[in-house]
């Protein structure tokens, strides 16, 4: 389908929002089909909040379109809200609200949720005016789902990283010293059978479940790792106080 022929094919619209976006926080606002009525908002600049958000527009409007008016037509929020089906976005210009925003408040103060009433207003009466954003394929929605699952697969393991490496401070913080990285298989052995010994027979745990691991690489300093006493070819070195002294 083309993009002229998606922006006549206008479905019935459930609601109208109007989000004024910024880096941390949004202001939006809404008004359901054939109510004169407005309701306002917050939304935090994160994709759980969104995502939650989103979903209360799911309960309340079920499957049906949304129009969405923001002042943006790509970036961050505008790639957050996208990927739902249900949502269309209707980018208006700068220009547009900014000669908008002259006319009905010379003062030119910024006010956010001034900010979204006027978008709303925008949505309502000049939507012929808009272009309306093409949604994702199915196919590029999904490819989005999968790097929002990635991402918060990612956050999730810095997150119990730097869990443990606070805890380990206070009970184990001979482990920082040890080794670089606690996100290895080595570590996660060392913890799960050595919790709580002394310094001295972690380090001997420690080099044993190195030799298990890595037969062919020991610990270096380890025993296995010198080489034998110059002075004695079978690998024993000798003793001072021995008949042959």
């Amino acid at each position: 389908m083309s993009e002229g022929e998606f922006a006549k094919q206008e479905p019935q619209f459930a609601a109208f929002i109007g989000i004024d976006w910024a880096d941390k926080r949004h202001v939006w606002c809404l008004q359901a089909m054939g109510s004169e009525k407005r309701e306002s908002g917050e939304l935090k600049h994160t994709p759980e909040a969104v995502e939650a958000w989103v979903g209360q527009l799911y309960q309340r409007f079920g499957n049906r379109p949304i129009a969405v008016a923001l002042e943006q037509s790509r970036g961050a929020l505008v790639f957050m809200l996208s990927k739902y089906e249900v949502l269309h976005l209707f980018p208006v210009p700068s220009t547009m609200a900014a000669s908008m925003r002259q006319a009905l408040y010379p003062s030119g103060a910024k006010d956010d949720p001034r900010d979204a009433d006027l978008l709303l207003d925008i949505l309502l009466q000049h939507r012929d005016k808009l272009r309306r954003l093409v949604p994702d394929t199915e196919a590029t929605r999904r490819v989005q789902n999968l790097v929002e699952e990635r991402r918060k697969l990612v956050d999730e393991k810095t997150e119990q990283s730097n869990r443990l490496t606070s805890h380990l401070k206070i009970y184990f913080p001979q482990m920082l010293d040890w080794f670089e990285q606690l996100d290895t298989e080595l570590v996660c052995t060392l913890l799960l059978r050595s919790p709580t010994l002394e310094t001295r027979a972690v380090a001997k745990s420690a080099a044993g479940t190195a030799a298990n691991v890595f037969p062919q690489a020991p610990l270096s300093g380890s025993r296995t790792d010198r080489a034998p006493h110059s002075g004695d070819s079978s690998g024993h070195s000798r003793h001072w106080g021995s008949s042959g002294d």
